[in-house]
């Protein structure tokens, strides 16, 4: 069972992705239907579940997302009061785009599901800042150790512009300090 990073904690992940469920099954209504059987929590990519958005909505389960960083976020809008969760791609450390991403969907979409940060990308070293735009949970890329990413996470205690708060975050420091005296 995979490990992840989710509110600052090292958790077993209860998420599977349909690629998972069983690799060798071309036939979607196939999958859609071995899914439905024994996964509670889904992970379908955003091209699957763009092809026939209602009958993936109609999953008994709790329903996930994974984006890669050329999809739509827009496009969720209609759909984030069903998901559950959104996984979001950072294909290595230098594609920037699931920053943008994750920022829409909490401060334009307000998602206020799970923002979870997936890929090859997903290196200790941009936690803090991934954090900053919305994200709360953490699929590390192979050899990033979680108990130095999660150190990683606790690395500053302030900073100077406030960012996309992730549900149940405290307010930014520069907000709850008073920096000048009457």
């Amino acid at each position: 069972m995979r490990s992840i990073l989710k509110r600052r904690e090292l958790v077993a992940d209860e998420w599977r992705y349909l690629d998972e469920v069983r690799a060798d099954i071309a036939d979607v209504t196939e999958a859609k239907q071995l899914a439905a059987g024994w996964v509670d929590a889904l992970i379908v990519p955003f091209v699957k579940f763009r092809a026939e958005p209602a009958s993936w909505s109609a999953h008994d389960g709790r329903l996930g997302i994974r984006l890669t960083p050329v999809d739509p976020v827009e496009e969720l809008a209609e759909h984030l009061p069903r998901l559950s969760l959104v996984a979001v791609e950072f294909p290595g450390p230098g594609d920037g785009r699931g920053f943008s991403q994750g920022q829409l969907l909490r401060s334009r979409l307000h998602f206020m599901g799970e923002l979870r940060a997936v890929g090859a990308g997903v290196k200790q070293d941009l936690l803090f800042l991934m954090a900053r735009c919305g994200f709360d949970a953490f699929e590390l890329a192979p050899g990033q150790r979680l108990d130095e990413a999660l150190a990683a996470l606790e690395r500053y205690s302030v900073a100077y512009q406030p960012g996309t708060r992730a549900p149940g975050d405290a307010l930014p420091a520069i907000r709850r300090q008073r920096f000048f005296a009457a």
